[in-house]
């Protein structure tokens, strides 16, 4: 959730660094641009989240130092969805609201650790245990400015009210640049269950844009949709899709990350409010 802002080292490089930085440069946007592309030629079939996840985020190159701890508060609340179940046991997320704590620790410079437990309280006031998952996230070294790269994995276990199998993974790969008051990060995620008779992979597509109007705060959008099975991705209006207006800022030495957001298409959730605390230790 980190929003700091970058500053160049005010420092005389010599013309064969200069040419370095100018080459890297140039990969690292075609690369940018291969990742679009790859998405986008598939058939512009891009959509979203079907219901509020408990991890309504897009992951970019932040992570805790190796040995820092931190808690990321995650709350969700949808004020108008689906009201009926899906499969027998499930509980619909109209007025649902969802809190997870994610305990984050490094493990190296370029390792994170994160473990997460799902709850929620439900529309008539009752609160439940969601299950519990783990995650190892990859963040390559790279400069303050630039392309990035990572990959996270998860794994766990969840309730029948907000999974059909109670096991899951998710694989998620992580790609962004840093260009000063700029940010852009993308995440597509391939999920499977190891459940048998769960079905093929599934994949979704989420990204952000933001831009710094201060040193602590930043406005954007993220956008977080659903793709379908693996090789036989939905069109526009059979997956749903979901778009956020955000802000990213600092209160009180705690990082907040706050989004009102807006279903499409009629398969997701209308509209949902989320915020992420961060709590250092």
């Amino acid at each position: 959730m980190s929003i700091h802002v970058p500053t160049p080292p005010l420092q005389t490089l010599p013309p064969w660094s200069l040419d370095c930085q100018k080459t890297r440069s140039i990969f690292s946007y075609l690369c940018f641009t291969f990742f679009i592309l790859c998405i986008f030629l598939n058939g512009f079939r891009i959509n979203s989240v079907s219901a509020a996840s408990e991890e309504i985020q897009v992951y970019a190159d932040d992570k805790e130092d190796p040995g820092k701890m931190s808690v990321d508060w995650h709350n969700s609340f949808v004020f108008s969805g689906r009201s009926t179940a899906q499969f027998a046991g499930e509980q619909p997320p109209r007025h649902v609201y969802r809190l997870t704590p994610e305990i984050n620790y490094g493990l190296t410079k370029t390792l994170e650790l994160g473990v997460y437990l799902l709850s929620n309280r439900s529309e008539q006031g009752h609160w439940n245990g969601e299950g519990v998952k783990l995650r190892l996230k990859y963040i390559a070294p790279h400069e303050d400015q630039g392309l990035y790269w990572g990959v996270n994995f998860e794994t766990g276990k969840l309730a029948r009210a907000v999974s059909l199998y109670p096991l899951n993974d998710q694989l998620k790969t992580i790609l962004g640049w840093n260009l000063g008051v700029w940010n852009i990060a993308m995440n597509l995620n391939f999920d499977k269950s190891p459940n048998k008779g769960s079905g093929p992979v599934t994949e979704s597509f989420a990204f952000k844009i933001n831009y710094a109007t201060h040193e602590k705060t930043r406005w954007g959008i993220e956008s977080y949709n659903d793709l379908g099975a693996w090789r036989r991705w939905g069109y526009l209006n059979e997956e749903a899709k979901t778009l956020f207006a955000t802000v990213d800022t600092e209160i009180l030495g705690h990082e907040l990350n706050f989004g009102i957001g807006r279903g499409f298409n009629g398969i997701g959730d209308q509209w949902i409010m989320k915020f992420i605390i961060n709590t250092p230790f």
